[in-house]
């Protein structure tokens, strides 16, 4: 990477750049400095220049996205950049790194590196059409469009294809997962778009990545098989607030009901296609399917199963053990029969793997002498993560992968002694506790084997070699202390700093929780809740996102709304999770005259809707996680063991960090105004709401009905633009999905 000259130090160039004399103001007619961004961009520039880390807060609208990307051009080296989803990783690739090198005058080779399932696979696209056995008309006609962008994409990424939802169902059919991937195999692998990409992403001077691929380097360097990523002197984590736990989930062991399902189909159909006489493979299929049906059966209703309450279902686990056997089973015919096609080859070595992650995931839950997790002479079993391991809204994993030097990985002959001692090594997170524990929903089920703490991982990992670790988010500190973050991550003895938003959010915006609300615990909640919003989005003619805690409280507020829409003939849209796809419902919700969003977790964090289209936020509860999380039952406990304060010290943070992330919907602009409701008497009544209420941007506050509808009346009269400089990247700052902060 070339640039021009620099002054003195890489902090001076950095801040020289954004300020009233630099490119930016030359290149954009409205650019305005801002003092906060030019302070974090010199805390950044600091931070490359020394290889250390830096954890920094901006609040939104601080132009935090230009103030790292200038010292990350100007200082020469490799970069990557992490971020939480697909949209930004689009927005970062797209828009932003295009603007900041066309106004820096750098030259920087940049590349875009997602999830293997975000590339269409011309092999199993070709197929899976050939196969013509679909579950739906649409998806046929989904799968012969996206045949026909493979023809003419240049990065066949979902996100590029015309007329095919990112969420059509058959995009399952048209790409690869690290399990069916045919690897050097492949016969289309010298056309393969996810070696492209990484290729791409080896050769670039600045990477943009998601926090779950950064993971699965992490893990990849670890057993030395191979890179996904180039290696960068520095590392950006913007959304860094979602490292964590995407970070715990990805270093976890993960088994689900449909991962075993989908092996059973694909073993049918590897079995008729290569090897139709040497097994019954219609039985072998129906066999593993109906291991899989009595393990939900034997599960229960909906609930999270720890340890212990496992130990307490022996039908359950005699279940697992089921499943492992018909898998053990089903493994052995396939390795008889391994040299008669690349395809049964994977599946042995899938169902290899599958057995012993169910195995390992037994021990963890039985023994040895039902040790638990805060038993510090317990024995743990090794994990790794899989394509079920959980991920942020958009984050796709490449859980294992080929370097780009080399291209694709071939499947190893199938020997069973070979291939347990490679399951068997250590993975990146072996150095720390894990729970066992199971997620049981409607329809299915995920075993999972998940990490007490990614520190360690995170602590080795900078100590291997010097660089430069930036973690930027508009909500990393709790009333001011970064603690909980660092001890998260390891980063212990990080640089912190924080700016705060330049929006006047006094003038601008009113926090009220309703008087008499009550707190969440009883049974008549969604009834009050109900009761005191309802006014409030008559009021403001929808306008307004409802965010709920869990999906129950989704249903409960959405059916309770769409009822009292009917019985006035009330003209507000009413749009519900799950009744369409996450981007159709924004989409709807930004053109329609009076909507009404309810939703939960995705619609927390990563939305901008800007203006009076979005005016009204409604928090149901205050987000402490749930008490049946065994993850944090077990973290609680380890806390507890140590001395500490756990609800003072883990859950009153997660919880703030929750808080801030769902009321930063609110104020996305200079000239944004709007109500943010919070239906939880406990905020304003106890002691610990005060400190909730400091992790809040300073909106004025009030506990009066009429006060909240006598701010929503007076929305619509003009307002004057606040004296605090707009943003410097202000020029497109009105882009749909575009967040300046």
């Amino acid at each position: 990477m070339s640039q021009p000259s620099q002054p003195a130090s890489l902090a001076e160039a950095s801040q020289q750049a954004l300020g009233a004399q630099g490119p930016f103001a030359a290149a954009m007619p409205d650019y305005r400095v801002r003092e906060g961004q030019l302070a974090l961009t010199g805390a950044i520039a600091e931070a490359i220049s020394t290889q250390g880390a830096l954890i920094a807060e901006a609040g939104t609208g601080t132009g935090k996205t230009f103030a790292y990307l200038t010292p990350a051009l100007l200082s020469g080296g490799r970069v990557v950049i992490s971020t939480g989803t697909r949209n930004l990783q689009d927005q970062l690739f797209e828009r932003d790194l295009p603007e900041v090198v066309r106004a820096l005058g750098v030259h920087a080779e940049c590349a875009v590196l997602k999830g293997r399932a975000n590339y269409v696979c011309r092999y199993h696209l070709r197929r899976n059409l050939a196969d013509g056995r679909f579950a739906r008309r649409e998806d046929v006609i989904d799968l012969r469009r996206i045949d026909r962008y493979a023809g003419v994409a240049r990065t066949g990424d979902r996100a590029g294809a015309p007329d095919v939802s990112e969420d059509a169902p058959a995009w399952a059919l048209a790409t690869s997962t690290r399990e069916n991937c045919l690897g050097q195999e492949c016969p289309d692998l010298g056309e393969c778009f996810v070696i492209k990409a990484r290729q791409a992403a080896q050769r670039a001077d600045v990477v943009v990545v998601n926090h779950h691929l950064f993971c699965a380097d992490l893990a990849l360097r670890d057993e030395g098989v191979a890179d996904l990523l180039p290696t960068a002197d520095t590392l950006i984590f913007d959304e860094a607030h979602q490292l964590p736990e995407v970070a715990t989930g990805f270093f976890g062991l993960s088994v689900s009901s449909r991962r075993l399902v989908e092996f059973a189909r694909d073993v049918l159909r590897a079995g008729l296609a290569e090897a139709r006489d040497a097994a019954d493979w219609t039985s072998v299929s129906r066999g593993l399917e109906q291991s899989v049906r009595e393990l939900r059966l034997q599960a229960g209703d909906p609930a999270r199963l720890d340890a212990a309450a496992l130990r307490a279902r022996p039908a359950f686990l005699d279940a697992v053990a089921g499943c492992a056997e018909q898998l053990d089973g089903a493994r052995a015919l396939l390795e008889r029969s391994a040299e008669r096609g690349r395809e049964i080859t994977r599946c042995a070595l899938r169902a290899l793997e599958l057995v012993d992650q169910l195995r390992r995931w037994e021990r963890a839950v039985i023994g040895p002498e039902a040790a638990t997790p805060t038993d510090p002479g317990a024995e743990q079993p090794s994990a790794w993560a899989d394509d079920d391991a959980p991920a942020p809204a958009g984050a796709t994993a490449v859980a294992c992968g080929s370097p780009a030097a080399a291209p694709a990985q071939a499947p190893a002959p199938v020997s069973p002694a070979s291939a347990t001692a490679s399951l068997a090594r250590e993975d990146t997170a072996a150095d720390g506790e894990r729970i066992a524990w199971a997620e049981i929903g409607a329809t299915g089920l995920t075993l999972h084997a998940t990490p007490l703490s990614v520190a360690g991982t995170f602590r080795r990992h900078r100590a291997q070699r010097p660089r430069a670790w930036i973690f930027v988010s508009a909500t990393l500190a709790v009333s001011g202390s970064f603690g909980h973050f660092a001890r998260a991550l390891g980063m212990d003895d990080a640089a912190t700093h924080a700016w705060e938003s330049p929006f006047d959010y006094p003038a601008h915006g009113l926090l009220y929780v309703p008087q008499g609300i009550g707190e969440p615990s009883g049974t008549d909640f969604p009834q009050r809740v109900f009761e005191a919003i309802w006014p409030l989005i008559r009021a403001n003619r929808g306008r307004a996102f409802v965010l709920c805690t869990t999906l129950r409280m989704v249903d409960q507020l959405g059916l309770r709304i769409a009822r009292r829409i009917e019985e006035e003939g009330s003209p507000i849209s009413l749009l519900v999770q799950g009744s369409a796809p996450r981007g159709e419902l924004l989409s709807r919700f930004r053109q329609a005259p009076a909507p009404v969003l309810v939703g939960s977790a995705s619609f927390w964090e990563g939305v901008d809707v800007r203006g009076r289209q979005l005016s009204l936020v409604v928090i149901d509860k205050l987000p402490f996680a749930p008490p049946d999380d065994p993850v944090l039952a077990a973290r609680i406990e380890v806390l507890r063991r140590a001395g500490e304060d756990a609800f003072r010290s883990l859950q009153m943070p997660a919880a703030a960090m929750a808080l801030k992330q769902g009321a930063g919907r609110m104020i996305r602009s200079e000239t944004d105004r709007g109500l943010l409701v919070v239906c939880d008497s406990r905020l304003a009544e106890r002691a610990y709401g005060r400190q909730l209420l400091r992790s809040l941007p300073p909106f004025r506050r009030t506990r009066s009905a009429d006060d909240a509808l006598a701010f929503l009346a007076a929305l619509d009269e003009p307002v004057a633009l606040s004296a605090t400089p707009a943003t410097s990247d202000a020029p497109t700052a009105h882009r749909p999905g575009r967040d300046p902060g």
